[in-house]
């Protein structure tokens, strides 16, 4: 009968051994990791295109105003140094019988010379359509900061005439100092 109680007690006793047993702690050394840094690729403002039908001159002229990333240009930078890929806008007019009036494209150099400061290194934001104002079609361009988040761009027109000329002016709304025009 000891020999049963012995050979239950045997294994209670092993458990009771291990239970008490002092664990072996690991050193916690806490090391900061350092940040690696991420290097952002080069960024795009995405493309994209715009059709409208415009009554002018007594007649409906067709309007496509397309942009696109180019990265043949050289690269725009926004306030935090992120670079992007320059944009070319193409602009088309055609008349009612369906003739092209007007095809040009633009890049950022077509409107350098309003340009200055920090926004010489932004992007060819794009170009809208404004109004036909009596015999021009006057649309906004902009210059600056690609980044979506920024506001800071140069307001620019850009009119079209009745003849097919195209002019580029700084915005006369804001208080720009100079309503030189210059034609391209």
């Amino acid at each position: 009968m000891k020999r049963k109680y012995m050979v239950m007690a045997l294994p209670l006793m092993m458990l009771l051994a291990a239970s008490c047993k002092e664990e072996k702690k690991p050193d916690n050394i806490i090391v900061k990791k350092t940040p690696v840094a991420v290097k952002k690729s080069v960024q795009s403002m995405g493309d994209n295109a715009v059709e409208r039908d415009v009554e002018w001159l007594g007649a409906t002229y067709h309007i496509r105003i397309e942009r696109k990333a180019d990265k043949s240009l050289s690269l725009a930078k926004d306030g935090q140094g992120n670079k992007y890929y320059d944009n070319r806008v193409s602009l088309l007019i055609t008349r009612p019988d369906g003739s092209e009036f007007v095809r040009r494209t633009f890049s950022k150099a077509d409107f350098a010379s309003y340009v200055k400061g920090s926004n010489s290194e932004g992007a060819l934001l794009g170009i809208v359509f404004d109004r036909a104002d009596g015999e021009t079609l006057r649309f906004a361009a902009s210059v600056g900061s690609p980044d979506r988040m920024s506001d800071e761009y140069v307001p620019l027109v850009l009119t079209v005439s009745r003849t097919g000329g195209v002019k580029i002016s700084e915005d006369t709304q804001l208080d720009t100092g100079s309503d030189e025009e210059e034609e391209i």
